[in-house]
Protein backbone atom coordinates (compact mmCIF):
# COMPACT_ATOMS: atom_id res chain seq x y z
CA UNK A 1 0.00 0.00 0.00
CA UNK A 2 1.23 3.48 -0.89
CA UNK A 3 1.98 6.01 2.11
CA UNK A 4 -0.64 8.33 3.15
CA UNK A 5 1.36 11.40 2.76
CA UNK A 6 2.02 11.68 -0.66
CA UNK A 7 4.16 14.66 -0.87
CA UNK A 8 4.38 18.32 -0.56
CA UNK A 9 0.70 20.04 -0.43
CA UNK A 10 1.56 23.36 0.20
CA UNK A 11 4.31 26.23 1.28
CA UNK A 12 3.64 28.53 3.60
CA UNK A 13 5.45 32.22 3.88
CA UNK A 14 4.55 34.73 6.42
CA UNK A 15 4.42 38.14 4.90
CA UNK A 16 3.38 41.48 6.87
CA UNK A 17 1.84 43.70 4.63
CA UNK A 18 -0.67 40.77 2.66
CA UNK A 19 -1.71 43.12 -0.38
CA UNK A 20 1.92 44.22 -0.67
CA UNK A 21 2.94 40.81 -0.86
CA UNK A 22 -0.14 39.89 -3.60
CA UNK A 23 1.34 42.83 -5.95
CA UNK A 24 4.87 41.85 -5.57
CA UNK A 25 4.43 38.19 -6.63
CA UNK A 26 2.20 39.45 -9.32
CA UNK A 27 5.14 41.06 -10.52
CA UNK A 28 7.05 38.33 -10.34
CA UNK A 29 4.76 36.64 -12.88
CA UNK A 30 2.33 34.46 -10.76
CA UNK A 31 -1.11 34.38 -10.81
CA UNK A 32 -2.99 34.50 -7.62
CA UNK A 33 -5.96 33.18 -6.00
CA UNK A 34 -8.55 35.52 -4.98
CA UNK A 35 -8.27 36.70 -1.02
CA UNK A 36 -9.07 33.69 1.28
CA UNK A 37 -9.91 33.96 5.42
CA UNK A 38 -9.63 31.46 8.16
CA UNK A 39 -12.98 31.05 9.50
CA UNK A 40 -12.30 31.49 13.30
CA UNK A 41 -8.55 33.24 12.84
CA UNK A 42 -7.03 36.18 12.34
CA UNK A 43 -4.94 35.17 9.27
CA UNK A 44 -6.07 35.31 5.73
CA UNK A 45 -4.03 34.69 2.35
CA UNK A 46 -3.36 34.60 -1.56
CA UNK A 47 -2.26 31.53 -2.64
CA UNK A 48 -0.50 30.33 -5.87
CA UNK A 49 -1.50 27.49 -7.26
CA UNK A 50 -0.18 24.67 -9.18
CA UNK A 51 -1.47 21.16 -10.67
CA UNK A 52 -0.37 19.56 -7.58
CA UNK A 53 1.10 21.81 -5.02
CA UNK A 54 0.94 25.46 -4.17
CA UNK A 55 2.72 28.01 -2.34
CA UNK A 56 0.44 29.95 0.21
CA UNK A 57 1.31 33.93 1.08
CA UNK A 58 -0.52 34.26 4.73
CA UNK A 59 -0.66 37.03 6.40
CA UNK A 60 -2.39 38.68 9.64
CA UNK A 61 -5.71 40.85 9.12
CA UNK A 62 -7.07 40.48 12.93
CA UNK A 63 -4.22 40.26 15.76
CA UNK A 64 -7.21 40.31 17.98
CA UNK A 65 -7.92 36.55 17.24
CA UNK A 66 -5.73 33.17 16.47
CA UNK A 67 -2.93 33.44 14.27
CA UNK A 68 -1.73 30.23 14.94
CA UNK A 69 1.66 31.50 16.10
CA UNK A 70 2.00 33.92 12.92
CA UNK A 71 2.53 36.28 14.72
CA UNK A 72 5.61 35.47 16.66
CA UNK A 73 7.24 34.52 13.39
CA UNK A 74 6.42 37.87 11.76
CA UNK A 75 7.79 39.36 15.17
CA UNK A 76 11.35 38.53 13.77
CA UNK A 77 10.98 38.02 9.65
CA UNK A 78 9.10 37.32 6.60
CA UNK A 79 9.88 34.42 4.83
CA UNK A 80 9.06 30.57 4.13
CA UNK A 81 7.80 29.37 8.11
CA UNK A 82 6.40 26.22 6.86
CA UNK A 83 5.08 23.42 5.07
CA UNK A 84 2.07 21.50 4.82
CA UNK A 85 2.43 17.72 3.57
CA UNK A 86 -0.27 16.09 1.42
CA UNK A 87 -2.78 13.04 1.83
CA UNK A 88 -6.10 12.17 0.83
CA UNK A 89 -6.85 10.06 3.64
CA UNK A 90 -6.17 12.11 7.10
CA UNK A 91 -6.93 9.22 9.13
CA UNK A 92 -4.90 7.04 7.71
CA UNK A 93 -1.96 9.55 7.88
CA UNK A 94 -2.36 10.10 11.63
CA UNK A 95 -2.75 6.22 12.10
CA UNK A 96 0.60 5.53 10.32
CA UNK A 97 2.25 8.29 12.23
CA UNK A 98 0.95 6.79 15.51
CA UNK A 99 2.04 3.53 14.26
CA UNK A 100 5.75 5.02 13.48
CA UNK A 101 5.19 6.27 17.66
CA UNK A 102 4.71 10.07 16.92
CA UNK A 103 1.79 11.76 18.58
CA UNK A 104 -0.41 13.06 15.96
CA UNK A 105 -3.49 14.76 16.84
CA UNK A 106 -6.45 15.03 14.36
CA UNK A 107 -7.78 14.90 12.22
CA UNK A 108 -9.19 18.38 13.26
CA UNK A 109 -11.07 20.45 10.68
CA UNK A 110 -10.20 23.48 9.03
CA UNK A 111 -12.11 25.85 6.23
CA UNK A 112 -11.82 29.02 4.96
CA UNK A 113 -13.74 31.96 2.80
CA UNK A 114 -12.70 32.65 -0.68
CA UNK A 115 -13.59 35.36 -1.96
CA UNK A 116 -14.88 34.69 -5.88
CA UNK A 117 -16.88 37.30 -8.08
CA UNK A 118 -19.74 35.18 -7.69
CA UNK A 119 -19.80 34.89 -4.00
CA UNK A 120 -17.80 33.59 -1.23
CA UNK A 121 -17.26 29.66 -1.05
CA UNK A 122 -15.92 27.81 2.16
CA UNK A 123 -12.80 25.06 0.72
CA UNK A 124 -12.80 22.46 3.64
CA UNK A 125 -9.60 20.63 4.88
CA UNK A 126 -8.86 18.07 7.36
CA UNK A 127 -5.42 18.21 9.37
CA UNK A 128 -3.19 16.18 11.46
CA UNK A 129 -0.29 17.67 13.61
CA UNK A 130 2.54 16.54 15.32
CA UNK A 131 5.28 17.64 17.62
CA UNK A 132 7.90 19.77 16.37
CA UNK A 133 10.40 17.21 17.90
CA UNK A 134 9.32 14.61 14.96
CA UNK A 135 10.10 17.25 12.41
CA UNK A 136 12.95 19.23 13.49
CA UNK A 137 13.52 21.94 11.31
CA UNK A 138 10.50 22.65 9.74
CA UNK A 139 6.93 23.68 11.30
CA UNK A 140 4.31 21.10 9.45
CA UNK A 141 1.54 19.08 9.44
CA UNK A 142 -0.62 16.75 6.99
CA UNK A 143 -3.39 18.56 4.78
CA UNK A 144 -6.39 17.18 2.98
CA UNK A 145 -8.28 18.33 0.72
CA UNK A 146 -12.22 17.67 1.11
CA UNK A 147 -13.39 20.34 -1.59
CA UNK A 148 -9.89 20.16 -4.26
CA UNK A 149 -12.38 21.73 -7.24
CA UNK A 150 -12.97 25.41 -5.07
CA UNK A 151 -9.16 25.74 -5.15
CA UNK A 152 -7.77 24.67 -8.10
CA UNK A 153 -8.83 26.50 -10.98
CA UNK A 154 -8.07 25.76 -14.36
CA UNK A 155 -7.32 29.43 -15.09
CA UNK A 156 -5.44 30.20 -11.74
CA UNK A 157 -2.60 27.27 -12.80
CA UNK A 158 -1.18 29.38 -15.68
CA UNK A 159 1.69 31.84 -14.32
CA UNK A 160 3.44 34.36 -16.70
CA UNK A 161 7.03 33.39 -15.17
CA UNK A 162 6.18 29.75 -16.20
CA UNK A 163 6.46 27.71 -12.75
CA UNK A 164 4.47 24.57 -12.60
CA UNK A 165 5.48 22.98 -9.41
CA UNK A 166 7.55 23.04 -6.29
CA UNK A 167 10.61 21.10 -6.61
CA UNK A 168 11.70 21.46 -3.29
CA UNK A 169 12.29 23.72 -0.07
CA UNK A 170 16.30 23.62 1.87
CA UNK A 171 16.23 24.35 5.35
CA UNK A 172 19.42 25.51 7.46
CA UNK A 173 20.62 23.27 10.08
CA UNK A 174 23.32 23.13 12.62
CA UNK A 175 24.10 19.48 11.95
CA UNK A 176 22.16 18.14 9.34
CA UNK A 177 23.36 14.00 9.62
CA UNK A 178 22.00 13.96 13.06
CA UNK A 179 18.63 14.36 11.88
CA UNK A 180 18.78 11.19 9.09
CA UNK A 181 17.32 8.65 12.17
CA UNK A 182 14.49 11.40 12.78
CA UNK A 183 13.12 11.67 9.26
CA UNK A 184 13.39 8.00 8.26
CA UNK A 185 11.11 7.32 11.21
CA UNK A 186 8.60 10.01 10.33
CA UNK A 187 8.62 9.02 6.53
CA UNK A 188 10.19 5.31 6.65
CA UNK A 189 12.89 3.83 5.83
CA UNK A 190 14.75 5.15 2.73
CA UNK A 191 13.36 7.97 2.53
CA UNK A 192 16.68 9.97 3.63
CA UNK A 193 19.65 10.22 1.64
CA UNK A 194 22.83 11.84 3.87
CA UNK A 195 25.86 13.39 1.13
CA UNK A 196 28.52 15.65 3.03
CA UNK A 197 26.53 18.24 4.46
CA UNK A 198 23.81 17.54 3.47
CA UNK A 199 20.73 14.72 3.80
CA UNK A 200 18.11 14.73 1.45
CA UNK A 201 14.54 13.89 2.01
CA UNK A 202 12.01 12.81 -0.38
CA UNK A 203 8.57 12.69 -0.14
CA UNK A 204 6.83 11.75 -2.96
CA UNK A 205 8.05 13.68 -6.32
CA UNK A 206 9.91 16.37 -3.68
CA UNK A 207 12.84 17.10 -2.21
CA UNK A 208 13.55 18.96 1.19
CA UNK A 209 17.31 19.42 1.90
CA UNK A 210 18.68 19.61 5.80
CA UNK A 211 21.84 21.82 4.80
CA UNK A 212 24.23 23.57 6.98
CA UNK A 213 25.29 27.37 6.01
CA UNK A 214 28.38 26.63 4.47
CA UNK A 215 27.02 23.98 2.00
CA UNK A 216 23.52 26.34 1.47
CA UNK A 217 25.84 28.46 -0.38
CA UNK A 218 27.29 25.62 -2.26
CA UNK A 219 24.28 24.68 -3.93
CA UNK A 220 22.80 28.00 -4.06
CA UNK A 221 26.46 30.23 -5.02
CA UNK A 222 24.04 33.45 -5.39
CA UNK A 223 22.39 32.92 -1.81
CA UNK A 224 23.81 35.05 1.43
CA UNK A 225 23.18 34.16 5.06
CA UNK A 226 20.75 35.39 6.64
CA UNK A 227 21.82 38.02 9.08
CA UNK A 228 20.18 37.86 12.82
CA UNK A 229 18.30 34.44 11.84
CA UNK A 230 20.09 31.32 13.67
CA UNK A 231 19.58 28.13 12.04
CA UNK A 232 17.00 25.86 11.87
CA UNK A 233 15.14 28.04 9.14
CA UNK A 234 13.90 27.77 5.87
CA UNK A 235 16.45 29.68 3.12
CA UNK A 236 15.52 28.68 -0.39
CA UNK A 237 12.19 27.25 -2.55
CA UNK A 238 13.01 25.75 -5.99
CA UNK A 239 10.22 25.76 -8.69
CA UNK A 240 10.00 24.02 -11.85
CA UNK A 241 9.70 26.08 -14.87
CA UNK A 242 10.25 24.88 -18.67
CA UNK A 243 12.25 27.59 -19.89
CA UNK A 244 14.17 29.37 -17.61
CA UNK A 245 15.35 31.70 -20.22
CA UNK A 246 11.89 32.35 -20.64
CA UNK A 247 11.26 33.60 -16.81
CA UNK A 248 14.38 35.49 -16.87
CA UNK A 249 13.02 37.37 -19.86
CA UNK A 250 9.94 38.29 -18.06
CA UNK A 251 11.62 39.42 -15.18
CA UNK A 252 13.75 41.52 -16.93
CA UNK A 253 11.01 43.15 -18.75
CA UNK A 254 9.12 44.23 -15.12
CA UNK A 255 12.45 45.09 -13.41
CA UNK A 256 12.77 42.64 -11.13
CA UNK A 257 16.25 41.70 -9.92
CA UNK A 258 17.83 37.80 -10.28
CA UNK A 259 21.29 35.97 -10.28
CA UNK A 260 21.73 33.39 -12.32
CA UNK A 261 23.03 29.92 -10.85
CA UNK A 262 25.80 27.74 -12.38
CA UNK A 263 22.75 25.49 -13.82
CA UNK A 264 21.06 28.23 -15.34
CA UNK A 265 18.82 28.67 -13.05
CA UNK A 266 16.83 31.65 -11.97
CA UNK A 267 17.28 32.94 -8.65
CA UNK A 268 15.66 35.81 -6.94
CA UNK A 269 16.88 37.60 -3.54
CA UNK A 270 14.57 37.70 -0.42
CA UNK A 271 14.12 41.40 -0.73
CA UNK A 272 11.81 40.58 -3.69
CA UNK A 273 10.19 37.56 -2.50
CA UNK A 274 9.33 38.09 0.97
CA UNK A 275 12.06 36.97 3.12
CA UNK A 276 13.57 33.73 1.08
CA UNK A 277 15.69 32.76 -2.02
CA UNK A 278 12.87 31.60 -4.41
CA UNK A 279 14.69 29.49 -7.30
CA UNK A 280 13.44 28.94 -10.48
CA UNK A 281 14.80 25.51 -12.56
CA UNK A 282 14.17 24.31 -15.25
CA UNK A 283 11.81 20.48 -14.72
Amino acid sequence: MAPAITGIDHAIVGVRALEEARAGYERLGFTLSPRGSHIGWGTANYCIMFERDYIELLGIVDASQFTNNLDKFLASREGLMGVAFASSDADRAAQELRARGIAAEGPTALERRLELAEGTVLPRFRLVRFPETAAPGLSAFVCQHLTPELVRRPPWLVHANGATRIVSLSVVVERPAALTDTYERLFGQGAVTPTDRLITLRVGRHSILFLDVDELTVLHPKARHFEGVKPPYLAAMTLGVASPERTAALLTERGVPFEREVDGAVAVAPEASCGFWLIFAEG
